[in-house]
């Protein structure tokens, strides 16, 4: 698998990833047992990079991961991991003592003295802008209990306010085949930084695998489910924020872009990857059959000039004037 620096972390990490969320079961209940198997597909399959989070599961996804590093040391592994979405959303929590609490509980979660990037998980906009809070982040680094940290974001104006900051080292944005608001702004920005860009969500929740019709129904505790409106959390999480139904259109129109027998997930990830400044793309799998899939889109090479056309050209049919402009 080709690997890239992850930005300012110097790290090199696999161009695909693996997005731990549905190991907190917060897409269905995923047995121990399978959300083990999960990572060990991925590993296998040539993956080196795990993207979790605190709050994921309440903490569930982080154990998952720092029990399967115990069971493997011999594993170069970076995980990242996000905190601040456990306490109240208003910039007065962003403060260097709850940072320390919630480093610290990660630390627990997976099993390590130093974590190796820590991203604030979709704060309040207004932090993204505050100089206390990157310097409290700095902090922790000369304190040795982070390595690197980066930001988690909405909207591309957060991702510019990070961007600009000398020791941001990764943006994680939303990033699919329908929300391209990102290559406008944002990853020239990154580019020119040397910041990296962690690319989630690249299969608009599942839109993108090919397998939804309308007649799909999710299970009660699957936020795809009970977040279409937004009542949860941000809309933009679940299916990028797109209409469900309106998104399966734009899902068939993809999938006649492709050569006969490709794969719809596996192309949709490749597109993600072949842009110019994404570091790794980080979708997430509930099976063993799902990782060793996501894997190889690694492998499927630029599905050339005619497919990033059509991406374009089915996002401003369907996409562009009702997408939220910031995003």
């Amino acid at each position: 698998m080709e690997h890239r620096t992850l930005g300012r972390t110097g790290r090199t990490v696999s161009t695909v990833g693996l997005g731990t969320w549905q190991l907190g079961a917060d897409w269905g209940e995923v047995e121990p047992a399978e959300a083990t198997a999960v990572l060990e597909a991925a590993v296998e399959s040539g993956v080196d990079f795990f993207d979790t989070a605190d709050v994921y599961g309440d903490g569930r996804s982080e154990q998952t991961i720092g029990a399967f590093l115990q069971e493997h040391p011999e594993l170069d592994i970076t995980v990242a991991t996000k905190m601040g979405r456990r306490v109240d959303q208003v910039p007065e929590n962003y403060v260097l003592a709850h940072f320390r609490q919630w480093v610290d509980r990660s630390r627990r979660n997976l099993g390590t003295d130093t974590l190796d990037l820590v991203q604030l998980h979709c704060p309040p906009t207004p932090v993204y802008s505050d100089q206390e809070v990157y310097d409290a982040l700095d902090t922790l680094v000369e304190e040795g209990s982070i390595r690197h940290y980066g930001v988690s974001v909405e909207r591309t104006d957060e991702a510019l306010a990070a961007i600009a900051r000398g020791n941001t080292a990764t943006v994680q944005i939303i990033l699919n085949a329908f929300r391209l608001k990102p290559l406008d702004a944002v990853l020239p920005a990154a580019r020119e930084a040397g910041v990296g860009i962690i690319a989630r969500v690249p299969l608009a929740s599942g839109l993108l695998s090919g397998k939804y019709t309308k007649d799909t129904r999710f299970a009660e505790d699957d936020h795809r489910n009970y977040n279409r409106t937004g009542s949860a959390f941000d809309v933009g999480e679940t299916f990028s924020g797109v209409d469900f139904e309106r998104g399966l259109e734009a899902v068939r129109e993809f999938s006649e872009l492709l050569p006969e027998g490709a794969p719809t997930a596996q192309a949709a990830l490749a597109w993600v990857i072949a842009q110019e400044g994404v570091s790794t793309v980080i979708p997430g799998a509930r099976s063993v059959e799902q990782a060793r899939a996501n894997a190889s889109a690694a492998d499927t090479g630029s599905l050339g000039r005619d497919l990033d056309e059509g991406v374009r050209r089915i996002y401003d049919a369907y996409f562009r004037e009702s997408v939220h402009p910031r995003w």
